[in-house]
């Protein structure tokens, strides 16, 4: 076998890809951590908000006594831009079965002086020691197979600027959801999607903090363009994925003020819900 091919067959590992790589951080003293946001996960001008929450989620993985978020609920108060930034995290409280903590990311303006990015509070626990008992009348979402779902290579890029997180995943949209690349959105504001990293790598519930963020806003298939700015973002992990690839399904129901919500459902191969959200974003109208 040439020697590129195989190392294209060659899959990334939890612990060992792009995705952990960047969001290593450097502990430079007990809950202050340094890091270089990568450019590599950009969309238009700005760090993706889901790669901002999966930093701060492993920077409070490593402050508490708890290594598997539990829920995680994040203000976007600044954009955050690639290069240099520091995360601070308190822990709040360490129980028995859960921990809580607060992280805040920083970076510098040009004089230098702190700004503050986002503020996260979230509270950990072990996934693994969670019951096995389940009741739901939640259903996995309707997705074709993947080989009959578009990704970005086959349509027109969607915004204006850097989509370079788009080559860092395995996007595979539903085609009942793609009417806004053609012009002819549907106005549902539902937009489902195959998700996985480009490199191989399996999901893990640091993964998922990405996963609940990394698709085309729904704004889309409502009729709006242009970049969607979290304000607020509450992700509840419910159990540690199975390998493969999940399903991501988000819903906007309320459009108003120039605001809307964004539901998300994350599914993971044996058809568990994996991982829910809400998110209140921002759109440009007019």
């Amino acid at each position: 076998m040439p020697e590129a091919a195989s190392a294209a067959a060659v899959r990334a590992t939890i612990g060992d890809s792009e995705f952990d790589r960047d969001t290593a951080l450097t502990r430079r003293a007990p809950g202050v951590y340094d890091i270089v946001l990568s450019a590599g996960w950009t969309i238009i001008n700005a760090v993706n908000g889901g790669y901002l929450l999966a930093v701060l989620g492993r920077a409070l993985a490593d402050a508490l006594p708890h290594a598997d978020p539990f829920t995680v609920s994040a203000h976007y108060l600044t954009a955050s831009q690639p290069g240099p930034a520091v995360v601070r995290t308190d822990v709040v409280r360490a129980g028995r079965t859960l921990s809580t903590g607060q992280a805040s990311l920083f970076q510098y303006d040009d004089r230098g002086r702190e700004v503050e990015r986002i503020r996260v509070l979230a509270s950990y626990g072990d996934l693994d020691a969670l019951p096995d008992d389940v009741r739901t009348t939640a259903e996995p979402p309707a997705i074709p197979p993947l080989a009959q779902c578009f990704g970005p290579e086959d349509g027109p890029a969607p915004v204006d600027g850097s989509s370079a997180i788009a080559d860092r995943l395995m996007l595979r949209l539903d085609p009942s959801t793609v009417g806004w690349a053609l012009g002819q959105p549907s106005g549902k504001g539902e937009m489902r999607a195959w998700f996985g990293l480009a490199d191989g790598r399996d999901p893990d519930p640091l993964s998922l903090l990405l996963a609940v963020d990394a698709l085309p806003p729904t704004a889309f298939e409502i009729g709006l363009k242009g970049w969607v700015p979290t304000v607020e973002l509450t992700v509840h992990v419910r159990c540690r994925p199975a390998p493969g690839p999940l399903r991501v399904s988000i819903t906007t129901r309320n459009l108003a003020g120039g605001f809307l919500e964004e539901d998300a459902e994350v599914w993971d191969s044996v058809d568990r819900l994996v991982a829910q959200s809400r998110q209140l974003a921002r759109v440009r109208l007019g």
